[in-house]
């Protein structure tokens, strides 16, 4: 048995606070030696969450099946997924982990061939998953570096992730279905602060408004309207941290003539009101 007088428990948290990122945003990262028999759960997340286990042993409970994760694998949670996990009672984990969602996550969590049906990561050699876990331990441990680097370092996560997975699948033949996917998000950018619909949207691409949303869904792994939804929230929140524009002016830069609709939809989008994200994030002059 492991002697656990040389495994205390042991943790490195850190809370991303930048909402710029479209492509990718990083929300929470961070290490752990977990104590013997520690659990987590049972618990939803609102972003995905991956965790690489360096040492030890444990357990995920998902999809009313128990999967065993140990040293070298990894695993996978999705947001909305109600997952339970824990470390071994002799043996305990240690693991280094990441939340992030973004227009490119559910992209790369394809190609690395895990989901929230199938949520566990292995690597395709240990060279490969010391190169994932170097990468991850990176971002936890220049949490202090600029938000502009460690996105950077998020997208060699990414990266990293699918390059180093032994179920990656080869890019396939979605070459066409991308071409329509860059059509869309390029006029969702250039056309958000007026009151676009979906259709027009698909029409842009030459699609049928149907099967446009499928092509979309897979592609970006949510709606069209829930992604010009998330797009319209957070260039709003852009807009509330690096200016003194008015609420009642962002809402209408984002498509709102009503302010109160604007509101209630930028609070279901980020828990609290424009007002008091203002408050908590607003840039002061000078600082980055």
């Amino acid at each position: 048995m492991p002697d656990q007088t040389k495994k205390p428990k042991q943790t490195k948290f850190h809370v991303f606070r930048d909402e710029r990122f479209i492509d990718l945003n990083l929300y929470q990262f961070g290490w752990e030696q977990t104590a013997p028999a520690y659990s987590y759960g049972p618990h939803a997340r609102n972003h995905y969450l991956f965790h690489y286990v360096i040492a030890g042993r444990g357990v995920l409970m998902a999809n009313d099946q128990e999967y065993p994760v140990s040293a070298g694998h990894g695993f996978l949670v999705v947001p909305g997924q109600i997952t339970t996990y824990g470390a071994d009672s002799d043996d305990p984990w240690e693991y280094t982990w990441v939340e992030f969602d973004g227009l490119r996550a559910h992209e790369s969590l394809s190609l690395a061939g895990i989901s929230g049906s199938q949520p566990i990561y292995t690597a395709r050699s240990p060279e490969a998953g010391r190169l994932l876990q170097d990468e991850m331990l990176y971002i936890v441990n220049h949490a202090d570096a600029s938000p502009t680097h460690l996105i950077a370092h998020g997208f060699l996560f990414l990266d990293r992730l699918v390059q180093s997975s032994a179920g990656r699948r080869p890019p396939s033949e979605y070459r066409l279905r991308d071409f329509y996917i860059k059509e869309a998000l390029t006029f969702i950018e250039q056309n958000f602060q007026r009151d676009v619909s979906i259709e027009e949207i698909a029409a842009v691409c030459g699609l049928n408004r149907s099967y446009f949303g499928k092509v979309f869904r897979e592609a970006v792994g949510e709606s069209p309207q829930a992604y010009l939804l998330h797009y319209r929230m957070a260039r709003a929140a852009q807009l509330l941290k690096e200016t003194r524009l008015s609420i009642g002016e962002i809402a209408r830069q984002v498509s709102y003539d009503n302010q109160l609709h604007f509101s209630r939809a930028f609070k279901n989008v980020h828990g609290v009101s424009p007002r008091e994200y203002r408050s908590a994030h607003i840039l002061e002059p000078g600082k980055g």
